[in-house]
């Protein structure tokens, strides 16, 4: 049996910082896997201002900031491989952060230069998996339900709560997964209007009541009435949700904090339809207890909520795009075409330098 032994790097929409995991996986009759230490490296200051503002940025200002990108990557990997020398590790996959991602006109960005993580490691990167999925026609989103089916099939679906709420299930003999809604990319902006960095377990929230006529005009939005495969990225936000929450500013930021959460928990059960389902529920918002009560009592009672140890819940995505770089490795899909609307599965994934695995 072979071991592959991975670094998976992680960069979300809502610029929590990059994420680190040491991961192993193995194969005989079905994948299994190792979640070992994990490590999330916050961005400088100088840095988090530019990801912030980078769709603003000339060509060659943006070229800069993927190379500072592929810098803070790799040496944050030297950072995390410095008290752990007992580690081997046969290369990195890095999922890069997002920029632009508009399928519809077939192109999507991911920067962190992997020559740069090269440069700082010696060791061999492999990233930009969204690529090959768009000129297929996809959507290029989301990649991970590929994982969600090889290593976490004990689940009827499972639900990230990151930057976007995205989820992936199996409906008839094929793994489905799609963008449910914004998530903590917009519920972040509204606590740090109120000097936090996040919404801390959901309080703000609880202590808000709900705008009634906004909680409408979200509900309205044309993306939920498209049944098809569908991602979300911020231009979608920027042109779509954040001009219907821009009509009540005046509010105050906890009743729209409440009538996000009670938006994105409707959004979310209504996907939720299986009877006696198990749900993981994995990402940062899945901390945010008042939206996880919210979601739970739209449910039913045979329906159950499982939120796992923290190491999974957080580094869920940096696991599984560990996982696409071995699939790359092995010349196997790891992109799915039921997930996307592409033509058909592709095998997504550029190499900084070709190698033989040989254990």
């Amino acid at each position: 049996m072979q071991v592959y032994k991975v670094l998976g790097l992680m960069s979300g929409t809502s610029l929590d910082g990059l994420d680190v995991a040491y991961c192993e996986f193995a194969k005989s009759n079905s994948w299994s896997f190792r979640l070992g230490s994990c490590v999330t490296y916050p961005y400088p200051a100088v840095l988090a201002e530019l990801l912030t503002k980078s769709t603003t940025l000339s060509g060659l200002e943006l070229t800069m900031l993927d190379h500072q990108l592929g810098d803070f990557m790799g040496l944050c990997v030297e950072k995390f491989l410095n008290p752990h020398t007992q580690l081997k590790v046969d290369f990195i996959a890095s999922h890069g952060h997002t920029i632009f991602h508009q399928p519809e006109k077939k192109f999507t960005l991911q920067i962190g230069n992997p020559y740069k993580i090269q440069q700082h490691t010696g060791l061999a990167v492999v990233s930009d998996f969204r690529q090959a999925d768009v000129q297929a026609g996809g959507q290029g989103a989301p990649l991970v339900p590929i994982g969600d089916q090889l290593l976490f099939s004990e689940y009827d679906y499972c639900l990230n709560l990151g930057g976007f709420a995205n989820i992936s299930y199996e409906n008839a003999d094929a793994r489905i997964a799609f963008d449910i809604c914004p998530f903590n990319i917009v519920n972040n902006l509204y606590a740090q209007q109120m000097g936090y960095a996040y919404d801390d377990q959901g309080k703000l929230a609880r202590e808000g009541k709900c705008i009634e006529a906004l909680a409408r005009s979200l509900d309205q939005l044309s993306f939920y009435e498209n049944l098809g495969p569908k991602s979300l990225g911020t231009e979608w936000l920027a042109e779509n949700f954040q001009p219907v929450l821009d009509k009540y500013r005046k509010e105050n930021p906890k009743d729209i904090l409440h009538t996000l959460a009670l938006h994105q928990a409707k959004q979310i059960a209504k996907i939720i339809n299986k009877p006696k389902s198990r749900v993981l529920v994995t990402g940062g918002g899945a901390y945010n207890t008042f939206i996880i009560e919210t979601l739970q009592n739209l449910l039913s009672v045979d329906q159950q909520i499982i939120i796992p140890d923290a190491n999974l819940l957080e580094f869920k995505e940096a696991l599984i795009f560990a996982f696409l770089g071995v699939l790359s490795l092995r010349n196997e899909c790891n992109s799915l075409s039921s997930v996307t609307g592409a033509t058909h599965d592709t095998l997504g994934g550029s190499w900084t330098r070709h190698f033989s695995f040989d254990r």
